[in-house]
């Protein structure tokens, strides 16, 4: 058996509200999935476009308490188990997450398997977790049945302000939580974890200072953004092309959309903190991360 996924959040909402965001079928519909049905301790299940092989629900709930859900996940033939663990901390909640049958980091970013996205899919529902019992605008969700991968995000800040949080490697490291390098110019070099940790960086082929970007990564696919003030906020609308349409970049795309909530709790919040607590990724090279400790 490969080794489990494991990272911890922090949302403010005390354990019960995280709990009952857990546990409901309604409120699951809202953050999660496009279906959900809970009965417990008989069926807890979630299922839909926005669920990895959701074309029918394949949980099954094996305990449930004040402060833990496990239940069993069918996927991409393994029989894993996902549980979430919740601890009062200071002003709010840390929420440890782990997955069985996680194939590796190196397995991940290949692209091969379902279970591989499985890291940035719990980012994504985790922020959207945080965010709802929160308050606050969620992020859109991916549809597996899709292969537009294409969102808008409205963020309260200047134009500037996201441009320059998305292209100066510093700030980017903060909000994003792993390392970046950034050459801001077009035909620089951009890559994730660093120049250190990749040795075919992507390469910046558009940049307008302060409008949009877009880079092209060594396999052929293209990140790209554009930023548009809309009133006196603004418009970040993303997309990502040029993979195969047969294998769709789920497990990168939803890695974007997580960091994309952290980004705009970055810039909307003057008492920001990271929601990444920890992360223990299989195989995930150590100095990549920029995550703080709990």
């Amino acid at each position: 058996m490969s080794e489990p996924m494991k990272f911890s959040v922090r949302v403010q909402a005390p354990a019960r509200r995280v709990l009952h965001a857990l546990t409901d079928a309604a409120e699951m519909r809202v953050w999660l999935a496009e279906h959900a049905e809970v009965d417990l301790p008989h069926t807890y299940a979630f299922w839909g476009r926005y669920t990895p092989e959701g074309d029918a629900p394949h949980q099954r709930p094996l305990h449930v308490d004040d402060s833990t859900v496990r239940f069993g996940w069918l996927i991409d033939g393994e029989d894993t188990t996902v549980e979430l663990r919740l601890a009062e901390h200071e002003d709010g909640t840390i929420i440890e997450l782990s997955q069985s049958h996680y194939p590796g980091w190196k397995v991940a970013v290949q692209e091969v398997s379902i279970r591989g996205a499985l890291h940035t899919y719990w980012a994504l529902s985790m922020a959207n977790l945080i965010d709802h019992v929160e308050g606050r605008p969620l992020m859109p969700k991916v549809d597996f049945t899709s292969t537009d991968l294409t969102a808008e995000v409205l963020i309260g800040a200047s134009r500037q302000d996201v441009y320059d949080a998305l292209m100066d490697p510093d700030k980017f490291s903060r909000w994003f939580g792993a390392k970046v390098g950034i050459e801001p110019w077009v035909g620089g070099r951009w890559a994730m974890g660093g120049f250190e940790n990749e040795p075919q960086p992507a390469k910046i082929i558009d940049l307008e200072e302060g409008r949009k970007v877009a880079i092209q990564f060594a396999d052929g696919e293209v990140s790209a953004w554009e930023l548009e003030e809309s009133n006196g906020k603004t418009r970040l609308t993303f997309v990502h092309s040029g993979f195969d349409e047969g294998k769709p970049s789920w497990g990168a795309w939803m890695g974007w959309l997580s960091g994309i909530a952290e980004l705009r709790r970055f810039l909307e919040m003057d008492d920001w903190r990271s929601v990444w607590v920890s992360e223990d990724i299989p195989e995930l090279p150590k100095d990549m991360l920029a995550t703080e400790s709990s």
